[in-house]
């Protein structure tokens, strides 16, 4: 009889009946999302809200929390960057003056005819007018950014996890190369993140950056393990094309074009990685902190490309003797589009 009562306790305890209720809610929106996303083949914009409708339904709808866990916190804080020195980014190029240059550019080109291909993406001319299919809209716009973003965060996650296996065989330090390149394709997953919370990728976009992955990262694996240079300068012309289309968004939206991201504000995300300041949070502002982070990554990946690469220190983790001098910097102070030429990073150290 005593066991009786104890389940019938049990059975009518409302810690239990809500946790019931919790478990089927979970279990059923989590259905309903997968069956939304299966039938979707294309970027869905996500309704936006404000972040006191955000506090509301965080607290109506309770999501489930690890115990005893607060806050993660990233391990690389980014650079502050100021509304100046944002708009002093601009598109810039840098010539190819041998083969190997040659190679990389030739490369990029390819990935750039795909990835407009697969984007429906065509860069007009000067004074040109595209066709109708070709304008682009919010909503092919945040398709063009995740499918970009997906795709930017491998090189510097190869070229960082290859630095650290040669270091380990070779038991020796790797000079501060490491770092920079694993903490490139962090900034780079962390667009990707902030892009996902305006637009939730449906089944042929997620099947798009699954096989874009799987083939860019063996290539650029292999690539990186015969030449790292060609691969850096690769790299380098690949944030040029960034920089464009960023920039090219950026004009649309402050020529109407994108009416939809006049008052759109930027996610919660983006505001604490990149502690933009009050009064800089709408979705034209996210668009200039990446654009700033892709011209810092064209000036990174075409400054290694010009280093010796096994011999060189990283000159973005290194401490000078002249500290006010004019050296490459984490920050945005100073972009050079072209990257920094070894002779006026370390004019004392041997040729190459």
């Amino acid at each position: 009889m005593s066991s009786l009562s104890a389940v019938r306790r049990t059975v009518v305890n409302p810690q239990y009946l809500n946790l019931a209720l919790r478990t089927y809610s979970s279990v059923a929106s989590t259905t309903y999302n997968s069956a939304s996303r299966a039938k979707s083949h294309t970027l869905t914009p996500k309704r936006h809200i404000s972040s006191t409708q955000q506090k509301q339904t965080t607290e109506y709808f309770p999501a489930p929390k690890t115990p005893n866990v607060k806050e993660v916190k990233t391990a690389w804080a980014h650079p502050v960057y100021t509304d100046a020195q944002m708009r002093q980014i601009s598109i810039a190029h840098r010539k190819a003056s041998n083969w190997s240059d040659w190679v990389a550019l030739g490369t990029v080109r390819v990935f750039r005819w795909g990835m407009d291909l697969a984007t429906g993406y065509r860069h007009p001319k000067p004074g040109q007018e595209l066709p109708a299919m070709f304008k682009m809209t919010e909503k092919k716009w945040l398709a063009r950014f995740v499918f970009l973003e997906s795709v930017a965060g491998v090189p510097g996650m190869v070229g960082g996890m290859l630095r650290h296996l040669r270091s380990l065989r070779k038991m020796k330090r790797d000079n501060g190369w490491i770092e920079t390149l694993l903490e490139e394709a962090f900034n780079e997953r962390m667009h990707l993140l902030t892009f996902l919370k305006l637009a939730e990728p449906g089944l042929f976009m997620r099947v798009m950056v699954l096989g874009a992955q799987g083939v860019f990262f063996n290539g650029f694996f292999l690539a990186y393990l015969m030449s790292p240079r060609i691969c850096h300068r690769f790299v380098g012309y690949l944030e040029e094309e960034a920089v464009i289309t960023y920039t090219r968004a950026i004009e649309e939206l402050e020529a109407g074009k994108l009416p939809q991201w006049n008052e759109l504000d930027a996610p919660e995300i983006a505001i604490q990685y990149w502690k933009m300041p009050a009064g800089q949070q709408k979705m034209k502002d996210l668009l200039m902190y990446v654009r700033a982070d892709e011209a810092k990554h064209r000036e990174v990946n075409h400054t290694l490309g010009n280093l010796s690469q096994t011999m060189d220190p990283n000159p973005y983790q290194t401490e000078y003797t002249d500290p006010t001098g004019d050296h490459p910097s984490k920050g945005i102070d100073t972009v050079r589009g072209t990257g920094w030429e070894r002779k006026d990073i370390f004019p004392t150290l041997p040729k190459n």
